[in-house]
């Protein structure tokens, strides 16, 4: 049974990255009827990756307090919570308002989820777990632009939110797996887990500067592109919002891939080369671009 834990933790993930491109996709039609300027989206995301920030930094202290297992079901619950109230608001402050537990739940599942996995699996399924967001960062979109075509983006927003409520649900069911696998050991032999750092001692230790300033290049990035892809379109080239929303999972699904390859690339190449080699294609892609 502890064998089925794998498999519910790459579809949690898949559910992190559903959301997340939701407002990029949906926003072209969000705006208008809020009556605000289509530069508030920026707002939005700012309150988000804030609460993201905040719940990733004290995540440790809650996965040491809870479990991984409860931590995930709790921030996904929130998730959907913050989803479900982004489909019911009609004004921009309710939007800015669900947006602080929507950023508090991302963050916690993200940080818990990732250091579950690097404790317990080997390294290629930290590529594949991060494959699977990019499968619910693409479907994300995709789920936006059939609801706008058909109803209206607060469908769309209480779409995504149901799957959130299905998910905590399979969550609370698994969480004997959660517990049974943290006592086997699971790639760490049976051994007690590393001492959990605070964030200066974190910082201190050698490249991990230079990796949060990858990350937060990378970040910049992805953030961008997913939240103004959809605008970008209907606004400069005159796609209509649906259209749009499906064109902008097609970033999403590039992510997907390179991220299925990595998982591969990492049985041949180590860290340091998967980061250049990273760095290198990003690089090349902003030339073209």
């Amino acid at each position: 049974m502890v064998q089925l834990l794998l498999p519910i933790i790459y579809i949690s993930f898949i559910s992190l990255g559903l959301p997340d491109s939701l407002l990029g996709s949906a926003w072209p039609s969000m705006y208008p009827a809020l009556g605000v300027p289509v530069s508030y989206a920026g707002l939005i995301s700012m309150i988000i990756s804030f609460g993201t920030i905040v719940s990733s930094l004290n995540s440790a202290r809650l996965t040491r307090a809870l479990g991984t297992g409860k931590v995930t079901a709790l921030s996904v619950g929130m998730t959907a919570a913050a989803l479900f109230g982004f489909s019911v608001s009609t004004q921009f402050w309710m939007l800015c308002l669900w947006a602080v537990p929507y950023g508090l739940g991302a963050g916690s599942v993200d940080a818990a989820l990732n250091n579950y996995v690097a404790l317990h699996y080997k390294s290629r399924h930290m590529s594949w777990l991060h494959c699977m967001w990019g499968l619910g960062a693409s479907g994300g979109p995709v789920i936006m632009g059939w609801a706008l075509a058909h109803s209206s983006w607060q469908s769309g927003y209480r779409i995504i939110s149901v799957l959130q409520v299905v998910l905590t649900a399979i969550i609370i069911f698994s969480l004997p797996l959660w517990k049974r696998r943290s006592q086997d050991g699971g790639s760490t032999g049976g051994q007690a887990e590393p001492k959990a750092l605070s964030l200066r001692q974190i910082v201190s230790i050698r490249g991990v500067k230079y990796s949060l300033i990858c990350m937060f290049c990378y970040c910049a990035l992805e953030q961008t592109a997913g939240l103004w892809a959809g605008s970008y379109l209907t606004l400069c080239k005159g796609v209509s919002p649906e259209t749009a929303a499906g064109f902008a999972s097609m970033f999403f699904l590039g992510i997907t891939a390179g991220r299925a390859l990595s998982g591969f690339l990492t049985m041949r190449l180590s860290d340091v080369q998967m980061i250049r080699l990273g760095q290198g294609l990003i690089g090349g892609g902003i030339v073209i671009m």
